[in-house]
C-alpha cells in the first residue's frame, strides 16, 4: 500500500495557518479514519502531539474540571509529559461523545483564552451529543456557538483509493482531462478495473489496507467486522432507540438503493413513524443519508427540498454490496456487474461522492427530482449546482439507457445542460435536439462521463460549459 493520503490534510493545513482559526471538531461516522487522520496531521504539521481518548480512559475528563484553558493545559502537559505550547502542539481530544458535557463546553474557553493553541475533537458517536445540543439547547449542555468549526470526513473516494493502491498518475491525469477530449483505450481500461474494485471494496480505511495488503477476502473480513461494529453501537443511540427496528431498517437500506424510500415496503408490521425515527438515528451516525426530492426551482438546491421523500444512500458502496450478499471473488472482474444490479449500485457509488462534494465545512448533502403524476412520472438521479445553474445528473449502469426523464426535466426546468454518468468513455454532445417522452422538443448540450471521473464532476462540467460558449461565440 503507498499511502492513505486523505484530501482532508490539504484543508487541516490551511486551517493550521489561519490566524482566526477555531477549535476543529472532526465530524464522520465510525471508522472513516478520522484518528489516524488527526496523527498523520500531527506527526507532519507539529513538534508535540497530545491524544486524549476518553473512550480508553474516563478519568481523564477531571483534567478538564476547572473551565480554565491555562490550568487545563498545566495539567495535560504534566500528565503526558509533553509540551503544550501555542503554535507547536497539537491537542486531540478524541471519542468526545464519551466525555462529560463540560470538555465539549470547554472549546469555547480555548477559542476565547488560548487561541493560540490548535485543538481537534473527534468521536465516532459525537453526532449524538450534537444533536441533543440542537435540540434541547441547555437542558442538554452550552453549546460553544460561534465558537468552533466543522470539517466532515467521509470514506476514501474513488481517487483516494488510487493513491493509496499506488496509482498517483492515474489520478494525476484525472485532474488534467478536459471535457471532450479522448481518452485512450489503456487508460479507460485500467481505469474502469479500479472502478470495479472500488465498488466491492469500498473506501472505509480498514477494508482498503486489507484489500491491498491480502487481497479481496481480507477486505471482505474487515467489511464484516465494520458492520458489525455498527450493530454492536446501537444500544448507544439513546434510550429510545429501538436495536431491533435500527438492524431491519440498517439491512433493508442496501436493499432499495436507487428507489424512493417507502418504509412499508421493509416490513408491513412495523409503524411508519418508527421506523422513520430508526432511519433518522442511523443517519446522526452518518451510516445512511437522505438525497431529499428538490424541486429544482432555483438555487440553493436545498430551497423547498422534501426530507420526507427521498432515495436513501448507505454510507460506502463497498459495505452496501457486503451487506446484500455481492461478494468480491463473484463480480470483480463480471463486466456486466452493474448492469446485472440494475445501476443501483451504481448510483450508490455516484451518491457517496456527491454527498460529500461541497465544502468540507458544509453539511453533507444530496438531492434528486422525483415527478409523480399519471402517465408523466419521471425521475432525476441528482441534481448538482453549477454557477447559478442546476445540472440534472443521470447515472446508468451500462454504456446506454434511456434518457426520458433527463429531458423531461430540461423542458420542465429551461434547462439546456445536463450530465450522463456511465461505463463508456467520456463525451461532450453539444446543441443536440431531442424530443421528451411527451413529444416536446428539447435542445440541449449532454456531457457523458465514465464513473471513474466523479470526482471531477464539478470541474467538467465548468469545463464543458466553457467549451460550449467558446463554440457559440465562433459560430
Amino acid at each position: 500500500m503507498a499511502s492513505m493520503k486523505r484530501k482532508l490534510e490539504d484543508k487541516l493545513a490551511i486551517w493550521k495557518e489561519r490566524p482566526n482559526r477555531h477549535p476543529l471538531v472532526l465530524r464522520g461516522a465510525r471508522q472513516v479514519g478520522k484518528t489516524y487522520l488527526v496523527r498523520e496531521f500531527a506527526r507532519s504539521s507539529f513538534a508535540h502531539f497530545v491524544e486524549i481518548n476518553f473512550e480508553e480512559d474516563a478519568s481523564l475528563v477531571k483534567l478538564f474540571e476547572s473551565k480554565n484553558p491555562e490550568v487545563i493545559c498545566e495539567l495535560i502537559a504534566a500528565r503526558f509529559s509533553v509540551p503544550v505550547k501555542d503554535g507547536e502542539t497539537l491537542l486531540f481530544l478524541d471519542e468526545l461523545q464519551a466525555a462529560e458535557p463540560y470538555v465539549f463546553e470547554s472549546l469555547r474557553y480555548f477559542y476565547e483564552k488560548r487561541p493560540g493553541l490548535h485543538v481537534v475533537a473527534a468521536g465516532s458517536l459525537l453526532e449524538f451529543m450534537l444533536d441533543a445540543a440542537a435540540q434541547d439547547g441547555k437542558k442538554a449542555f452550552p453549546m460553544p456557538v460561534g465558537r468552533i468549526e466543522y470539517m466532515h470526513l467521509a470514506p476514501l473516494d474513488f481517487e483516494e483509493f488510487l493513491v493509496a493502491a499506488g496509482k498517483t498518475g492515474l489520478v494525476d491525469w484525472l485532474g488534467r482531462h478536459s471535457a471532450g477530449d479522448a481518452v485512450p483505450d489503456a487508460l479507460h481500461n485500467e481505469l474502469s478495473l479500479w472502478f470495479r474494485r472500488y465498488l466491492v471494496v469500498g473506501g472505509m480505511p480498514a477494508a482498503v489496507k486489507a484489500y491491498l495488503s491480502g487481497g479481496l477476502e481480507e477486505a471482505e473480513r474487515e467489511q464484516d467486522a465494520i458492520l458489525t461494529t455498527y450493530h454492536d453501537d446501537f444500544p448507544k443511540y439513546g434510550r429510545r432507540a429501538n436495536a431491533e427496528l435500527l438492524q431491519k431498517v440498517f439491512l433493508a437500506v442496501p436493499q432499495m438503493l436507487g428507489k424512493k424510500m417507502i418504509y412499508s415496503h421493509i416490513d408491513r408490521e412495523e409503524k411508519s413513524n418508527d421506523m422513520s425515527k430508526a432511519f433518522s438515528r442511523l443517519a446522526l451516525a452518518r451510516i445512511v443519508a437522505k438525497v431529499c426530492h428538490a424541486p429544482a426551482n432555483g438555487i440553493p438546491i436545498g430551497a423547498g427540498a422534501d426530507a420526507a421523500s427521498f432515495k436513501p444512500l448507505f454510507l460506502d458502496v463497498g459495505l452496501a454490496c457486503h451487506t446484500v450478499g455481492l461478494r468480491l471473488d463473484d463480480f470483480i472482474d463480471e463486466k456486466d456487474f452493474m448492469l446485472a444490479n440494475k445501476g443501483a449500485i451504481c448510483e450508490q457509488f455516484v451518491g457517496q461522492h456527491l454527498l460529500h462534494s461541497g465544502k468540507e465545512y458544509e453539511t453533507p448533502a444530496a438531492y434528486c427530482w422525483m415527478r409523480e403524476a399519471r402517465n408523466s412520472s419521471a425521475e432525476v438521479d441528482y441534481l448538482v449546482q453549477s454557477g447559478t445553474d442546476i445540472v440534472p445528473v443521470e447515472v446508468k449502469g451500462g454504456k446506454t439507457g434511456s434518457l426520458k426523464s433527463l429531458l423531461f426535466f430540461l423542458n420542465e426546468k429551461h434547462g439546456d445542460f445536463a450530465v450522463r454518468f456511465n461505463t463508456d468513455k467520456p463525451s461532450l454532445l453539444v446543441d443536440a435536439e431531442v424530443a421528451d417522452n411527451l413529444g416536446r422538443t428539447c435542445r440541449y448540450s449532454l456531457l457523458s462521463l465514465p464513473m471513474y471521473m466523479v470526482c471531477q464532476l464539478k470541474r467538467l462540467v465548468r469545463d464543458a460549459k466553457q467549451r460550449i460558449r467558446m463554440q457559440d461565440h465562433e459560430k
